[in-house]
């Protein structure tokens, strides 16, 4: 997993609340298999309008260059079922940062699994700097994880709320597999010592034998 430090970049507002997990990916695209492409099915039904066809008006159907890294939303985004493919779909589009006044738990802890930033940001900051956005879509937002702090060129700073676990796991860059190797050299001890205290357990396993009732 890639470290997240520091990241500066073109941002985009989603001024809605309670968007929640089947409104970033359909359930209906979820059969798909993980692989580079989930970007396609993003907010697949919100950035269409009744006929099918893709509203001029919804912020990601609005060409960019460079295209946003960063996502500002309101309450509770990401709430709803657990689905792990609302995140692919944003990492697949480029996002690896998302600011919100509120996510929903699961949403939060799985952006954190994939490389992401799932960052708080108080309602008003939210609100001040969509307005900001507004008027200047193409000012760079940075956003500081080291520092947690957000800003915007030329205007100003909000502290970003980030829970200890996840800011030390994204600034190493360390998702859940890699830490679970670096205490890789314990859990052998801890086996060993196991074997030690009752060696029948090594005998099953060799067998192949289910141990476990």
């Amino acid at each position: 997993m890639e470290p997240l430090i520091r990241i500066t970049a073109r941002a985009a507002v989603l001024a809605r609340d309670n968007v929640d997990t089947d409104q970033i990916i359909p359930g209906r695209f979820l059969r798909k298999p993980r692989e580079p492409g989930y970007h396609h099915w993003l907010f697949h039904d919100l950035r269409r309008r009744a006929d099918g066809g893709l509203d001029p008006d919804f912020v990601l159907n609005r060409a960019a260059d460079p295209p946003p890294r960063i996502l500002i939303a309101g309450r509770n985004f990401g709430c709803g079922s657990s689905r792990e493919g609302a995140v692919y779909a944003l990492v697949d589009a480029g996002f690896r940062v998302i600011l919100a006044a509120g996510f929903g738990d699961i949403f939060r802890g799985n952006c954190r699994k994939n490389g992401v930033l799932a960052a708080v940001l108080a309602p008003e900051a939210v609100a001040r700097l969509g307005l900001l956005l507004a008027g200047a879509p193409e000012a760079p937002v940075t956003v500081d994880l080291d520092a947690c702090k957000v800003s915007l060129s030329g205007g100003p700073v909000w502290p970003l709320e980030v829970d200890p676990f996840t800011r030390d796991s994204l600034l190493a860059g360390r998702d859940d597999i890699a830490m679970t190797l670096a205490e890789s050299r314990a859990i052998d001890a801890a086996f060993e010592d196991a074997l030690d205290r009752e060696p029948w357990l090594d005998q099953g396993a060799s067998s192949g034998t289910n141990l476990v009732p």
